[in-house]
């Protein structure tokens, strides 16, 4: 059974989800950033969607009569309370003043600076629009481009202090745990630990 578009790609998943540009305006198609800057190999990443659940979640035929149809509720519950009764994304975004991308592009850079051809990777976006994120968190004193140590032909793009302050907010408010969560028993709450741990394959 085939599923639908992934709903986190209408927030996160860059110019092609509607994202908008630093000036509020979204990049025509095509268009390159006046500060784009090159991949170091001469190679852009292409656009993606999002890489949360390409597949279909299950497949009717490994299922007896229901079980494939108990599947899809649950799945849609799932969704239904990750996406919409507790999206902390809003929230996380008016907090910081910024689209949930910028906010995205913060946290993956807070383990480590990354060069703009693996921020955009790990994006999902081209790199004419990471471009574009990375100058407008830099000129709000969140990112500085630095020079790589180990190639001269590229930069890295690392947090200053108030861009980690900015991730290390974020990152606390999307992993607070909702009230209902905090409701549930010690046996509840470890079964649907090991549950979960057994659908991600942690």
């Amino acid at each position: 059974m085939t599923r639908g578009p992934d709903p986190l790609a209408r927030d996160d998943a860059g110019r092609s989800r509607g994202e908008t540009s630093p000036n509020g305006e979204a990049p025509p198609n095509g268009e390159t950033s006046p500060d784009a800057e090159a991949f170091t190999d001469g190679e852009t990443s292409p656009d993606r969607e999002t890489s949360l659940d390409r597949e279909a979640f299950t497949d009717a035929e490994a299922f007896p009569d229901g079980e494939a149809e108990r599947a899809a509720r649950v799945w849609r519950s799932m969704r239904t309370l990750v996406l919409e009764a507790h999206d902390r994304r809003k929230d996380v975004s008016t907090s910081l003043g910024i689209s949930f991308i910028r906010v995205k592009a913060l946290t993956k850079l807070a383990p480590e600076p990354l060069t703009l051809r693996r921020l955009a990777d790990q994006l999902g976006t081209d790199a004419p629009y990471t471009t574009l994120v990375v100058a407008d968190l830099e000129r709000r004193g969140l990112v500085e481009r630095v020079p790589h140590p180990g190639d001269r032909r590229a930069k890295l793009v690392r947090l200053t202090e108030a861009g980690a302050a900015s991730a290390e907010r974020a990152e606390r408010m999307l992993n607070e745990p909702p009230a209902p969560l905090l409701a549930l028993g010690p046996a509840d709450l470890a079964a649907l630990d090991r549950i979960i741990t057994a659908l991600g394959g942690y």
